[in-house]
């Protein structure tokens, strides 16, 4: 990459890279975009030149800051370029922008996008000085200083300020004083923080996040608090959605923090569909075994899954959220996140870093040098070992100092040569659990100083107290060997700040393998499980005895990483797939059709003369079922029943004499039976393969030569997998066969899908004319051609021949939960398109057009005897139930469509008369979209309502004249 003006295009060798060009993403570009090359179509190319245009501009901003600064560094010039510092209030940032004249280059435009953040504290810590006076802290680092990195949004904070404010003067007031650092306080009282905050999110989600478990319910008093805090938690994220609500303007991104905040997202999107919403963890998350836990855990997922993108700092936590998703929700995973009936939220792995700038350039102050220099004259002649932690269970501290007794034991000539400095910052003092961590580590090293140490040395120096910034930057760079051994930790940005500081030592990095940091900085680090005491002081002896080679080397590998991904970096990656995945979800939600207009639904309806309703059975005329069988739902899947609520509205339907009823679907003829047979319609089952009236017998439209002696090898390989996959089951039919693994577990069932589909390739079916058709946790195999869709042409000419249609058919509502493979009787309707064209999916009524070619019509040429073949008998198989079949009746009808224009038309459609429905299936061929079976309850019930208004409208007509 070479830069030659402000104005030059960014080119590369590498083609499968893109130049840089005018942001297609809905972010707008700077005055150093190129006009000149194409826009990048996919979503890698689009962020790859987010990617590369932050690098350029990094280049300038860092070039220029070079030149001003002349070279050299100062406090001022430190203090200049950081956001959110002591000296330095939000107000200046907000109106500069940035501090260098490339910052203020590069975003030229009189206004910005907005980037909401929020999150449970601001960045700020208010002290209340009077009545309407306040002062306010600015925070430094984590959060501040990563949002740094995304400089073409104007960045405004909400959160709670850390204080009570019963009284309006003192809110109006802090609101006020925030307003000056771009902060916007969310209220909270005492009562709801207390079962929110110390409750809710450090009680119970905290420990459940680390692997440390729920709290024992041994009272019923604490089973009751756990539900007054979960409801103070949902409570706490209402008030913070409201706020959100209030300052919000279209086009704002809103960026929601961590685990205080699960619930915002939902809350944010029943307010406004169309906002843009991600949300981000920084602690781990569990796997799917420890959430199921947790009795709130469906509500609380789907509560994220409401959110455009969900980030998480490694791939591990990202993985363990998916899997939560599908095994306790039942949902689909997928390599980009979770799908959910079409929408798929985006779930990603962005590791967070540390501003390393911040860091390095703090090593050049005079009085971190002063520090330097006595901490090396205190330690002279003695190897330094660093520990800095929170004084928490996760972070280890026990275990660590553990180890370094061991190595002392080990290895008595270290004794007086080692010297252990053990940083612990207290915290959560008040609670019992603490207070017992903080005198079990003081224990520990009085019992090892006591053993080890002498009048004038000890070898463990342990401080419970933090220390300030440039202490600690002196401390990391005399540093030998740092030690970190959390035995759960979502990252631990201690690892980052050593390695930052470390130019000149270059010493050797210890790390727990259960830090997310490992993840990064593995190669680099000496990685050890903190409970194996043993593995750790023998870490810690590898360590001081470490080569200077491999020690430059590993420093080298880590450091540049450190440097690389910043937090800044962090930050303007997140925002960038928050962007391009809002584009994505537009991109698909054109490919969804839209929710079905009822009231033109059922206004057509009203107003046609001969009306045809083709509706499915399963998922789409039966209760809804729980995904994961957890209240019988698997045993009424296997025996489907018609809703109660649908029984009065179709039985209305069916007595309208304008009315014909199809029920078409894939069970066999017994179960319509059991669910129609007291009604007056038409049922098809498998597919349309068997046909009756409910006043008369079961027909077959199979035709002649259909071949099905391949139904006995199938059936086998279906009964072994069956046995072999706990909670799967198969069903026989009389022309498919289907395996079903939608209770079984999520991944055990994906494998023996594989596997099942392999054993059947290779074996049974490797030279039969079949289809497999995969559902989204079943595989049926069926003949060639059996669709839906192929089935209707016979079904129709068999209906309008029993019923001696003279009207054509003006009004089709197609309603059905139905398979990819079935969905061509959707476009099987569609007027304006040949039939031999798929229809694209409509994202609107479609204006009348009038067919001019029949699509069915009877011949009058041919006699019934002629039309109906005798009925060939069926293949042996195992029936639950014997069905008689009537001779007299057509076995077969396979009609050509094109040939059937000198008959009669039976369908005469308009476009804005037909109307095809996907219940529950976002990626469909129908025209509209019904979210589940409870709007197909609504819209038959709409319907009825309209038929039996019509006929008292009638009667009162017939009245009067």
């Amino acid at each position: 990459m070479s830069i030659s003006s402000p104005d030059t295009c960014i080119s590369h060798n590498n083609n499968n890279l893109p130049n840089l060009s005018n942001k297609s993403n809905g972010m707008r570009g700077n005055k150093y975009n190129c006009n000149n090359s194409g826009t990048p179509r996919t979503r890698l190319e689009r962020l790859l030149r987010e990617r590369e245009l932050r690098k350029f501009n990094k280049s300038l901003n860092d070039g220029e800051t070079e030149l001003s600064n002349n070279d050299s560094f100062s406090p001022d010039s430190f203090e200049a370029f950081s956001w959110f510092n002591d000296e330095e209030s939000l107000e200046t940032i907000s109106a500069n922008g940035c501090s260098t004249d490339g910052c203020e280059r590069q975003d030229s435009r009189t206004s910005r996008e907005r980037l909401l953040v929020v999150a449970n504290r601001l960045p700020v810590s208010a002290v209340r000085r009077g009545v309407d006076s306040w002062h306010l802290e600015i925070s430094v680092g984590g959060l501040v200083s990563a949002l740094l990195g995304v400089k073409e949004f104007e960045t405004r904070w909400i959160g709670w300020a850390g204080v009570n404010v019963p009284d309006e003067i003192g809110q109006r007031a802090l609101i006020k004083a925030l307003a000056e650092k771009r902060c916007i306080p969310v209220f909270l009282d005492e009562e709801i923080v207390h079962q929110y905050y110390n409750g809710y999110c450090n009680n119970i989600l905290w420990p459940l996040f680390h692997y440390l478990g729920l709290p024992q319910e041994d009272r019923l008093a604490t089973t009751r608090s756990f539900q007054s805090q979960f409801d103070a938690y949902k409570k706490a994220n209402q008030m913070f959605a409201e706020v959100v609500k209030e300052h919000y303007v279209e086009g704002d991104v809103v960026w929601c923090h961590d685990y205080h905040l699960m619930f915002l997202p939902k809350c944010l999107k029943e307010r406004n569909r169309k906002m843009k919403v991600g949300w981000f963890l920084h602690t781990p998350f569990p796997s799917s075994e420890i959430h199921r836990t947790l009795p709130s855990r469906s509500e609380l997922l789907r509560s994220v899954l409401a959110a455009d993108l969900v980030g998480f700092h490694t791939y591990d936590y990202a993985r363990h959220f998916v899997s939560a998703c599908t095994r306790i929700l039942g949902l689909e995973g997928t390599p980009e996140g979770v799908e959910d009936q079409g929408r798929l939220t985006r779930v990603a792995a962005f590791p967070i870093g540390i501003d390393s700038d911040r860091f390095i350039r703090a090593l050049e102050l005079p009085q971190v040098q002063d520090h330097m220099k006595e901490l090396k004259e205190r330690f002279a002649g003695r190897k330094v070992m660093l520990g800095v932690d929170r004084l928490d269970m996760i972070k280890g501290i026990p275990q660590k100092i553990l180890a370094f007794e061991k190595f002392l034991e080990e290895n008595p000539n270290w004794r007086d040569k080692v010297v252990l400095l053990q940083i612990a910052v207290p915290t959560r003092t008040d609670v019992p659990e603490y207070q017992k961590l903080t005198s079990q580590v003081h224990e520990i090293v009085g019992r090892i100083n006591g053993r080890f140490g002498t009048l004038t040395a000890v070898p463990i120096h342990h401080l419970d107290r933090s220390l300030d910034f440039h202490a600690l930057c002196a401390l990391y760079a005399v540093t030998d060997v740092a030690l970190v051994t959390s035995l759960r930790d979502g990252m631990n940005l201690v690892s980052y700040e050593f390695v930052a500081c470390q130019a000149s030592k270059k010493g050797v990095l210890i790390l727990s393998e259960f830090a997310g940091a490992a993840q990064s900085l593995g190669a680099g680090a000496i990685l050890v499980n903190p409970w194996n005491v043993t593995e750790v002081a023998s870490s810690i002896g590898y360590a001081l005895n470490m080569p200077a080679d491999e020690r430059e080397k590993r420093h080298h590998h880590n450091f540049v990483h450190v440097t690389t991904h910043t937090s800044q970096e962090w930050a303007a990656t997140f925002v960038s797939e928050l962007n391009d995945t809002i584009v994505e979800a537009q991109l698909r939600t054109r490919q969804i059709p839209p929710p079905l207009p009822i009231e033109v639904a059922v206004d057509r309806y009203a107003k046609s003369n001969n009306r045809l309703l083709i509706l499915g059975f399963n998922a789409t005329l039966t209760e809804p079922v729980d995904t994961l069988g957890r209240k019988g739902s698997q045993i009424k899947e296997m025996e489907p029943k018609l809703r109660p609520d649908l029984q009065e509205p179709l039985r209305k339907l069916c007595d309208d004499p304008k009315t014909t009823i199809v029920v078409l679907s894939g069970s066999d003829r017994s179960v319509l039976d059991d669910n129609f047979g007291d009604y007056s319609m038409w049922l098809a089952a498998e597919n349309g393969m068997f046909l009756r009236a409910t006043k008369g017998d079961w027909m077959t439209t199979m035709p002649e030569n259909l071949n099905m002696e391949w139904v006995d090898s199938v059936k086998h390989v279906f009964e072994y997998f069956t046995e072999r996959t706990p909670r799967s089951h198969f069903e026989l039919r009389e022309t498919s066969l289907i395996w079903n693994y939608k209770y079984a577990d999520v991944e055990f069932g994906r494998l023996q899908a594989r596997d099942l589909l392999q054993h059947l390739w290779t074996g049974p079916i490797s030279n039969a004319s079949l289809d497999v058709v995969q559902g989204s946790r079943s595989i049926e195999v069926r003949s060639v051609g059996v669709t839906k869709g192929a089935a209707i042409d016979r079904i129709l000419g068999e209906i309008v021949h029993n019923k001696g249609m003279k009207e054509p058919i003006d009004y089709v509502l197609c309603i059905g939960h139905f398979l990819a493979k079935d969905e061509d009787i959707y476009t099987f309707f569609e007027p304006e398109l040949p039939s031999e064209v798929p229809a694209p999916v409509r994202s609107h009524v479609t204006p009348p057009v009038r067919t001019s070619v029949s699509k069915l019509s009877t011949s009058r040429s041919l006699s019934r005897e002629d039309r109906l073949k005798k009925h060939r008998p069926m293949p042996t198989i195992e029936r639950s139930k014997s069905y008689h079949v009537n001779t007299d009746v057509f076995q077969s009808r396979v009609v050509d469509r094109m040939s059937l224009q000198e008959g009669s038309s039976v369908l005469d459609l308009q476009g804005d008369n037909y109307f095809s429905c996907s219940v529950a299936r976002k990626r469909s061929n129908a025209r509209y979209l019904l979210r589940s079976s409870d709007d197909v309850v609504k819209l038959l019930t709409e319907l009825t309502n309209s038929w039996i208004d019509s006929m008292n409208t009638d009667g009162s007509t017939m009245e009067g004249n």
